[in-house]
C-alpha cells in the first residue's frame, strides 16, 4: 500500500556507501549471497537431511521447523512487498558502476548483484537471513553454547542486511524491517512448534534438550500440510547419493518459488513442493520398503 512507507525512504547511508573503496563494495556483493534463497535452501535442506543427534536432540524435528520458519519469512516477505510496493535506490535500476579492476569473468556477476528490480520493503535477503540463520541457531541446540550460537547468527544475518545496503539495492530501513520480520516470525514459529524456550510454560527435557518435542505442523500452513503427515522425528540422516540430485531438483523448485513471486499460486506451488520434497525425502525409503511388503 503506497503512503505506509515513502519511496524516498533514505537516511543518508547513500552518501556514505559512496565514499567506501570499491573493494568493500565487491566484497559486500560476495557476502549477500549468504542469504539467497538457493543458499539457504540448501543450507536447510542439507541440515535437515544429515544432521545427527551430535546436532539437536532430535535433528528431523528442529530442521522441519526452521524449514516451516524460513518458508513462512518468506511468505511474508512476499505479501510484504506486495502491500507497500515501494521502489528500491535508484542505483538499484543501473547502469551498474563495475570497477575496471574486476576481471571480465567478474564483471557481469558484480553487475547481477548491484542490479535488482521489484519492490523494496522489506528486504527478502535480511529477512530470510535473519530467518534462517536465527533458527539454526536455536535449533541446533547440541552445537556450541547458545550465546555463542545467536552471536554467531546476529553476526551473519547483519552482515547480510549491510551488504544490502552497501551494495544500494535496499535502503537501511527495508533491512532493519527485514531483520526484525525475520527474526519475528522465526520466534512465532518456535512458540507454534511448542518450543520450551520462547512458550516458558513448562521446561525440557534436560536428556533429550528443547527440540524433542518440537511440532512443525503449526508453524508455517504449507509446512503443516506436509510435516503433519510426514516427519514422526525419528527418521534416519540421509545418504549422500540420494540427496545430491534430490538437491538439485528441490533447489530449482525453491529458487523458482522466489524468482516468481509476483505470482501468488505459482509461488505457493512450488514453495510446497520443495517443502514436501525436503521433508518428506529422509523416510522415503522406509516408506518404500514398507508399500514393497504390501504388495508382495
Amino acid at each position: 500500500m503506497i503512503g505506509l512507507v515513502a519511496a524516498d525512504r533514505g537516511l543518508g547511508e547513500t552518501a556514505l556507501v559512496d565514499v567506501l573503496p570499491e573493494v568493500v563494495v565487491v566484497a559486500f556483493a560476495a557476502v549477500t549471497h549468504l542469504a539467497d534463497p538457493w543458499f539457504l535452501f540448501a543450507l536447510l535442506a542439507v541440515g535437515y537431511w544429515f544432521a545427527s543427534g551430535e546436532t539437536a536432540g532430535s535433528p528431523r524435528r528442529a530442521g522441519a521447523t526452521a524449514i516451516a520458519a524460513v518458508t513462512c519469512a518468506y511468505a511474508t516477505t512476499a505479501l510484504g512487498k506486495a502491500w507497500f510496493a515501494v521502489p528500491r535506490p535508484p542505483g538499484a535500476t543501473g547502469p551498474a558502476d563495475v570497477p575496471t579492476w574486476l576481471p571480465a569473468l567478474l564483471s557481469g556477476w558484480y553487475e547481477a548483484q548491484v542490479l535488482s528490480d521489484g519492490f523494496g520493503f522489506p528486504s527478502g535477503h535480511a529477512t530470510g537471513g535473519a530467518a534462517a540463520y536465527l533458527a539454526l541457531a536455536f535449533l541446533s541446540d547440541r552445537r556450541w553454547t547458545p550465546n555463542a550460537r545467536y552471536v554467531a547468527a546476529a553476526g551473519v544475518a547483519v552482515a547480510v542486511a549491510a551488504s544490502r545496503v552497501v551494495i544500494e539495492v535496499h535502503y537501511l530501513v527495508d533491512v532493519f524491517a527485514g531483520l526484525v520480520v525475520g527474526g519475528g516470525v522465526v520466534l512465532g514459529a518456535l512458540w507454534l512448534a511448542g518450543d520450551p524456550r520462547v512458550r516458558r510454560s513448562r521446561a525440557a527435557d534436560p536428556a533429550a534438550g528443547p527440540t524433542a518435542d518440537l511440532n512443525p505442523a503449526p508453524a508455517f500452513l504449507l509446512a503443516a500440510v506436509v510435516s503433519a503427515g510426514v516427519v514422526d522425528g525419528d527418521e534416519p540422516p540421509l545418504s549422500a547419493r540420494v540427496a545430491v540430485p534430490a538437491l538439485v531438483v528441490t533447489g530449482v523448485l525453491w529458487v523458482g518459488a522466489y524468482a516468481l513471486a509476483d505470482s501468488l499460486p505459482v509461488t505457493l506451488t512450488a514453495t510446497t513442493a520443495a517443502v514436501v520434497a525436503v521433508v518428506a525425502l529422509p523416510g522415503l525409503p522406509e516408506r518404500i520398503e514398507w508399500l514393497s511388503r504390501t504388495q508382495d
